[in-house]
């Protein structure tokens, strides 16, 4: 942290350490040479937390896992499904096509109120015993179980999720919505994948050949990824060039056409979609994913949603811990063509918090609603 840290934080390190370290001395005090990583997790998180930066953190040995596991694109036992705790329960916000999940009935934003006979996701605030890394757990286990499940229009009921081998990533999917069906939705997961950038080309490029006439792109829960891919992705839209100082240098990340291209490189062919566009944004969008969206809103796409996390002007290493966990440091700030820093957080152009009560109750996407409603009669960019 003190060799490579170069973020945006100016709280005074030294003064941090010497704190928390005799934090867990006295956590540590009753069991001596026996204390738990998770003690070491949970003063390290308090002092990150104090620190100021929200990029720089750390991770459990299976969320530390998982990550490895997408980077190397490694298939896994999985149901399909990814969740993100809320309160009442654990939302699904995507399911793979094919995948078990799926097989099973269960849908984009069901709320799984148990899993595994367990609460799940968040009650008054505090987290239940089962979050996306205990489903993530329970996955790795291979064997069915059973979740709760609150849907729209119909009583609570179960379902029984089996797993298979599937990979660990999941891809951008498209669907349809808006008048007479013609508004292209991708769902984009994760820039973490190394073909994330092509895979959403491929979206993009499908929706076209669809007949699309506007495009919207759901970040919601995108929590970031590699810098080339969210660089190209955001490039389907306009040119792209990124600039990152370090302790070690600066660097210049750009793209065109939805590639990754070099620094000055003429552009292989201009913007892919020049059509009517909006991102979906929240509390959940984060870094690569905040980068992808303040790129698409200078060439006139509108930002539509909530005020993003606020990581989107640095960029993080990750270093493996004894335990298997990981720690995410901040190494680098972000700035833009002109040498201006980027925003730490995106602001929408449209406010529309999403209700996760009319989502899950009445099936009421208020943050798609919004969008469809700003992109109604915009003309071409």
């Amino acid at each position: 942290m003190r060799r490579d840290y170069y973020g945006w934080a100016t709280a005074d390190l030294d003064a941090l350490s010497s704190q928390y370290a005799a934090q867990l001395d006295e956590r540590c005090a009753p069991q001596g040479d026996a204390c738990s990583f998770e003690t070491g997790r949970a003063v390290l998180t308090d002092l990150f937390t104090a620190y100021g930066d929200a990029h720089t953190n750390v991770r459990d040995p299976e969320a530390a896992e998982r990550l490895r596991e997408i980077q190397r694109g490694q298939a896994v036992s999985r149901t399909g499904a990814r969740t993100s705790r809320v309160e009442g329960g654990l939302l699904v916000v995507s399911v793979m096509p094919g995948s078990p999940a799926e097989a099973a009935g269960l849908r984009v934003f069901d709320l799984l109120t148990t899993v595994g006979g367990e609460p799940a996701g968040k009650r008054n605030g505090e987290n239940a015993p089962v979050g996306p890394t205990e489903f993530v757990r329970l996955e790795r286990e291979g064997r069915d179980f059973p979740v709760t499940v609150q849907r729209a229009g119909t009583t609570d009921f179960t379902l029984s999720l089996g797993t298979q081998r599937l990979q660990a990533r999941d891809e951008p999917t498209l669907s349809w919505t808006g008048p007479e069906g013609r508004t292209a939705l991708i769902t984009y997961p994760s820039f973490l994948p190394r073909d994330a950038s092509e895979l959403f080309l491929r979206q993009v490029q499908e929706a076209q050949r669809g007949g699309a006439r506007a495009l919207i792109v759901d970040l919601r829960y995108n929590g970031g990824g590699s810098l080339t891919e969210c660089v190209a992705a955001a490039s389907i839209f306009g040119p792209v060039e990124y600039r990152s100082h370090s302790k070690g240098g600066n660097a210049v990340y750009a793209g065109a056409g939805g590639q990754e291209t070099r620094p000055g490189q003429r552009p292989p062919r201009p913007g892919v979609w020049a059509g009517p566009a909006a991102v979906l944004v929240g509390p959940n969008t984060a870094s690569c994913a905040e980068v992808f969206t303040v790129y698409a809103q200078r060439t006139g796409v509108l930002a539509v949603g909530e005020s993003t996390k606020g990581v989107g002007n640095s960029g993080v290493i990750f270093q493996d811990l004894p335990d298997g966990g990981l720690v995410s440091v901040t190494v680098l700030r972000a700035y833009g063509p002109d040498g201006q820093p980027l925003p730490e957080r995106v602001q929408p152009d449209v406010l529309a918090p999403t209700d996760l009560t009319l989502l899950t109750r009445e099936g009421r996407d208020t943050t798609l609603e919004a969008a469809l409603e700003a992109l109604r009669g915009t003309a071409l960019r």
